[in-house]
């Protein structure tokens, strides 16, 4: 079972869902990771339309799991269709290590911290995010106070999170788990027990909010932009951070990264649609639309949803995961998590 669950296959395993067609000598294609476009409006959607109309460019948008855009992008080397990469890491990396992108310095990304960027100039941050988790505020008066809270039998059946591997946000439960029990030992050893209460695999960490909100999931896992977003349309779900065995609750940077395809069929226009992302305009709307925090230096929002994001992670303490060692171990972590889980 474990061989037959590599990172690739497992990758390869989850449905892509894909927007209109246009002519080809009109469009620039972008694979995405989820999140980005929820909400109406939404901050890519107004981008998507803004950038056409400034440009003439149609944007052909493709989302997915953060680790299947990826592995579309890896199986059509041959024949590129996407000029333009937006996923979570650690699967930015794993494009930036498998060949999959090509430099691009945007002079957008002058005002983005340099320890922040790829050093060989492959991938750059496009929206700050950070991991947690999210619960039903009607079925439960407050969240379970730690991770161990969620081994509570009450919760069998009741909770879900996206499959390491899969999604960027699965995958970072598993780091998550690792950090706050010590080692990864402790961390799996955690997980099998998750087990018993957890619903079973999900490609989609975006599908999830749904089932909280009506109370099928009392807890799931998630992401503090894309979630505050889906707040909007779900009213029963709010985020919440578990505290580890030391009491601390604590979260880690998940960037979205964004990415120039190699050899993409249209690389000027995917080079013009990274520029108008990063652009100090762009980055201006991505609390107030996106309630994400923006990458760049020079931009400093004052609006409620900015202030908003700060206050919702008021006590949470942010750690920083070396994500080239985390691509390393990730292909045996994984397999380690479905043999830890059964899945």
């Amino acid at each position: 079972m474990i061989a037959r669950r590599t990172f690739a296959a497992v990758l390869a395993a989850a449905a892509i869902v894909a927007g209109p067609a246009f002519a080809a000598d009109q469009v620039v294609t972008i694979y995405s990771a989820d999140g980005l476009h929820d909400g109406n409006p939404s901050w890519f959607g107004n981008l998507f339309d803004d950038f056409t109309k400034s440009t003439g460019i149609k944007v052909q948008y493709i989302e997915g799991g953060s680790g299947v855009v990826v592995q579309r992008i890896a199986k059509e080397q041959s024949n590129p269709q996407a000029d333009v990469l937006v996923t979570l890491p650690p699967f930015i990396q794993k494009a930036a290590a498998d060949s999959l992108l090509q430099p691009y310095g945007s002079k957008e990304a002058a005002n983005i911290p340099a320890a922040d960027k790829d050093a060989n100039g492959l991938y750059m941050p496009l929206v700050n995010n950070y991991v947690n988790f999210i619960y039903n505020t009607a079925v439960l008066k407050e969240p379970p106070k730690s991770f161990e809270d969620l081994l509570d039998p009450r919760f069998k059946g009741k909770i879900q999170y996206s499959t390491p591997g899969q999604a960027g946000d699965g995958t970072a439960v598993m780091l998550q788990a690792i950090h706050v029990f010590g080692s990864r030992d402790a961390g799996f050893d955690f997980l099998k027990k998750l087990q018993a209460n957890n619903v079973g695999p999900s490609s989609s960490t975006g599908k999830l909010t749904a089932l909280v909100n009506k109370g099928e999931l009392h807890v799931a896992n998630g992401d503090l932009q894309m979630n505050m977003v889906q707040k909007l349309k779900n009213p029963n779900i709010d985020v919440f951070w578990p505290a580890g065995p030391n009491g601390e609750r604590s979260t880690f940077s998940l960037p979205y990264y964004i990415g120039l395809v190699k050899d993409a069929p249209h690389g000027d226009a995917g080079k013009k649609l990274i520029d108008f992302l990063l652009s100090e305009k762009a980055q201006s709307s991505i609390s107030t639309v996106a309630w994400g925090m923006p990458v760049r230096t020079d931009v400093k929002p004052t609006d409620a949803n900015f202030k908003a994001l700060n206050e919702a992670m008021t006590g949470v303490v942010v750690w920083h995961p070396d994500w080239n060692d985390v691509l390393k171990n990730l292909d045996a972590d994984v397999a380690r998590w479905h043999q830890a889980t059964g899945s």
